[in-house]
């Protein structure tokens, strides 16, 4: 860039419009290129620079102008350079805003040493493809800003941020490479590396936007240290902020502080991925999440110290190793960590996790820990090793150790909190707890190896209608372990009694899942889609999909269990329900406890004495905080319930919509004024004893027709 200590009185030389049209005129110490009607134009020049005291103006109103250097100098900007549109500044031989320039555009501002062609330019596309063969590098020293777009700043060698950069609506994004893809995005990252080409992205300056992008895809990425956060993404209310530092098979090199937040105030998120991490010691993130992931990776000193300093910032830290470039995709724990708050810790490796001996893991607060082998999913026999400490003594929080089923799980020591307490509904057991990983329909089936067992499902498991033996049918093998879904789902699976599980015990617990099974069945039993029969807890489970009986022989089904003893809590059902007997949204006999559920699929008995109730059939338990909204509800026979078919000693809070189910009776006990009309479901005042407060059971949302769970609102 020595070329540009002669531009300190230039301006553009030599332009003219190769596509387009716009006239180019001098203007006080400047240049003035107007551009009509907010159109696209493209400008060849032989010469781009800006004198320290000098200014270009663009006035091309919302469109774009392409500035093509053809000559053999780098371009310095020491002055001025102004927009009302986009603004895309190419030149292979390198491009400078030196420490006195500022730019400041209405729309985009590209500087670039590759180069792009005309046509898709002046087509509007919304991709454009960058590509270029310059070992010349694009420099920020001064000002750089978009106040309505993005700020792009490409090249095959070295891209490298030492003043400021300001996108506050949009991305700020620095990229190396040989071929770059641009393209046009509301809500995310804008360019992509295609072919890498070893370069460098440097930041030493300040970056602002809603989003920032620093990505060299084979080369390096270096965050530099210095006062403050130099990278802060603050989202709109279209752009979540978001940081990437992206160099898939580089280096990044983290050694200041990151901050993102969301339009609201929320954290926002924080994404570094590279074949190689180091750490400052200076380094943290200041988001809602940080995610990490290179192929293999071992937390030394430098690294536990900026997650640590990130954990105590309230950011949450999720490290992955994926395995890839030949490397073992193992996690290591070398180094003590100790955070207190909320903010939660999760280790996931493409094979085993862990923690040396003398090192100890510990929070003192809310904060979760996850320790996860086979992070994929892929049953290659992960395991999980603490050789040190796990200290929760001082924390509500949780600590789960998933390993594969073909691996292995040594605990070393455990330190829990004897005060701690399940929050409510959660179906948790204990604080500290050590999981198989169910990672296929083997894995589903293995369990009747040990129905004792703790188990989590690793990933989503699409059955494709296989055959299934379903887990402790009779009554003398029910599972009394536990069974965490993680939030995952099990589709289309056939087991050969309907059911997932027959019976899950006293102690049994099943949570966090999602069943999708379409099963047409002779079983004559009580049955459904989970389970023909519960003892113990079933809490955030969701069934949807259909079951039916292929006999008439007086079957009874449900979308989620048969007959219930035990607890039932926030969960529910979708499924279409047809039976002989009873049929039932949620459950056929409820002799247990239903809290905080609901059933909204169709129900239909089909015989000339079935009973057909909106949430269950029989009842002789409690039911509580539970809403129906079936459509249809359908008996050949007149028992017909919009909770429960026939029962007698429902509680006196219980309300239906008489216009859309078009009972003007329970059917039950309940006073003919408890039916309401549409217009009165939706308003809170009619539910009278219901709790719409901020801790409340339930919500009226806008626009709706009937109350809905709290817990509905919170997780989606």
């Amino acid at each position: 860039m020595s070329h540009a200590a002669f531009a300190a009185g230039a301006l553009p030389q030599g332009g003219n419009y190769v596509a387009g049209a716009g006239t180019i005129t001098n203007a006080n110490n400047g240049l003035l290129i107007t551009q009509p009607g907010s159109t696209r134009g493209v400008i060849n020049w032989n010469s781009f620079s800006i004198g320290k005291s000098n200014r270009v103006t663009f006035d091309n109103g919302s469109g774009a102008t392409l500035n093509r250097v053809t000559g053999g100098s780098p371009s310095a900007i020491l002055g001025n350079l102004n927009a009302t549109g986009s603004v895309y500044l190419i030149n292979p031989q390198g491009i400078v805003v030196g420490p006195s320039g500022v730019v400041s555009t209405g729309g985009r501002f590209v500087a670039s040493t590759l180069d792009v062609c005309n046509c898709a330019f002046m087509s509007g596309s919304d991709m454009l493809k960058l590509s270029g063969d310059s070992n010349a590098s694009v420099i920020n020293l001064g000002k750089i800003s978009s106040s309505g777009g993005d700020v792009f700043l490409i090249a095959r060698h070295a891209v490298v941020n030492a003043g400021t950069v300001s996108a506050p609506n949009g991305t700020a994004e620095l990229a190396a490479g040989e071929s770059v893809l641009l393209q046009d995005s509301a809500g995310s990252k804008q360019v992509f590396v295609q072919t890498g080409s070893q370069g460098t992205v440097a930041n030493r300056g300040q970056i602002e936007a809603a989003q920032v992008n620093l990505q060299a895809a084979d080369g390096n990425v270096y965050a530099l240290a210095g006062g403050g956060a130099r990278i802060r993404a603050t989202g709109t209310a279209t752009r979540d902020g978001h940081v990437w530092l992206v160099a898939d098979s580089g280096k990044v090199d983290q050694r200041g502080a990151i901050a993102a937040t969301n339009a609201d105030g929320s954290g926002g998120t924080v994404d570094t991925q590279a074949a190689q991490l180091a750490f400052g010691p200076d380094a943290s993130v200041q988001a809602g999440r940080w995610n990490l992931s290179t192929p293999t990776f071992t937390i030394d000193e430098t690294a536990a110290r900026a997650l640590q300093s990130s954990l105590n910032a309230g950011t949450s830290v999720d490290v992955a190793t994926t395995g890839a470039n030949g490397t073992t995709g193992d996690l290591g724990v070398a180094s003590s960590l100790h955070w207190q708050g909320p903010a939660s810790l999760t280790l996931a490796a493409y094979h085993n996790v862990s923690v040396t001996n003398g090192t100890t893991i510990a929070n003192d607060g809310a904060g979760n820990l996850t320790l996860r082998a086979d992070a994929s999913g892929i049953d290659n026999g992960g395991s999980v090793v603490n050789g040190g400490t796990i200290d929760w003594s001082k924390s509500t929080g949780i600590v789960s150790a998933l390993y594969d089923m073909n691996g292995s799980y040594s605990a070393g020591t455990l330190i829990a909190n004897d005060a701690w307490t399940a929050p409510t509904y959660s179906g948790l057991v204990t604080q500290i707890t050590g999981y198989r990983l169910v990672n296929s329909v083997d894995d589903l089936q293995n369990i009747a190896n040990d129905m004792t067992g703790n188990y989590a499902l690793g990933k989503d498991i699409d059955a494709g209608n296989a055959t299934f033996q379903t887990l402790g049918r009779a009554s003398s093998t029910p599972f009394t372990g536990q069974f965490d879904g993680m939030w995952h789902t099990i589709s289309n699976l056939v087991p050969n009694a309907n059911e997932v599980f027959g019976d899950i015990g006293a102690t049994g617990v099943v949570r966090d899942v999602n069943v999708d099974s379409h099963v047409s069945t002779a079983i004559f039993a009580p049955s459904a889609i989970l389970a023909a029969s519960n003892h113990g807890t079933i809490a955030n489970v969701f069934t949807t999909g259909s079951i039916s009986g292929t006999s008439d022989g007086g079957n009874s089904f449900a979308g989620l269990v048969g007959v219930n003893y035990g607890l039932i809590a926030r969960s529910g059902s979708s499924a279409s329900v047809t039976a002989d007997e009873g049929a039932a949204g949620l459950v056929v006999d409820n002799q247990g406890t239903i809290t905080q559920s609901y059933a909204s699929g169709p129900v239909s008995a089909i015989s000339s004495h079935g009973f057909a109730g909106g949430l269950v059939v029989s009842n002789t338990g409690t039911i509580t905080q539970s809403f129906v909204s079936s459509t249809p509800i359908y008996s050949v026979s007149r028992w017909v319930g919009g909770v429960c078919s026939g029962c007698t000693g429902l509680g006196s809070d219980v309300y239906w919509d008489v216009e859309a189910t078009r009972q003007p009776s329970s059917g039950g006990n309940l006073p003919a004024s408890n039916g309401l009309t549409t217009a009165q479901m939706s308003t809170p005042s009619s539910f009278a004893g219901w709790d719409f407060g901020p801790n409340g059971a339930w919500v009226m949302l806008p626009g709706a027709t009937h109350p809905v769970l709290a817990w509905q609102v919170a997780t989606h």
